[in-house]
């Protein structure tokens, strides 16, 4: 039943700052679809014990994908669904932690948080661009193979 949660809340977290946005109507669902695949995903792995950056790099792996299948099914921009659907990933708790250990003069616990927010976003940065690099391959591949037949 945890996991219906989840999903429930990842997709209203994504539809809502869709919403927030301004996005267009038709994109509302699909962006709160993409967000809630995305962190259903991180959290599957993250409740099998993977590691908390490895879990958020093939979450936005995950949710990059399923970003570009919906712009091209709906002739969207890729960025609008990639924008509100990566908000439930973001490791924003653990950046206010850090911030808040630097205002109690905690310096090696506000580091640590620190870091490991830097991490994450990386992952989730990384993830993004390594989707989009192998459809830029696979596109590319697809129209030499077009051109030679």
């Amino acid at each position: 039943m945890i996991y219906v949660y989840q999903f429930i809340l990842s997709f209203f977290a994504s539809a809502g700052f869709c919403v927030l946005f301004n996005a267009p109507r038709a994109a509302i669902i699909r962006c709160g679809l993409t967000g809630a695949v995305g962190w259903m995903v991180f959290y599957i792995l993250r409740e099998g014990g993977a590691d908390l950056v490895l879990a958020s790099y093939i979450g936005a792996l995950v949710l990059s994908a399923a970003a570009l299948l919906n712009s091209r099914s709906q002739k969207m921009p890729v960025i609008l669904y990639i924008t509100c659907g990566i908000i439930p990933l973001v490791p924003g708790g653990m950046a206010y932690d850090s911030m808040r250990q630097i205002v109690l003069q905690e310096y090696m616990t506000a580091l640590e948080y620190g870091f490991e927010a830097a991490l994450i976003s990386l992952a989730i940065a990384t993830g993004i661009i390594s989707t989009e690099m192998a459809d830029q391959v696979l596109q590319t591949i697809r129209k030499k193979l077009k051109k030679e037949v």
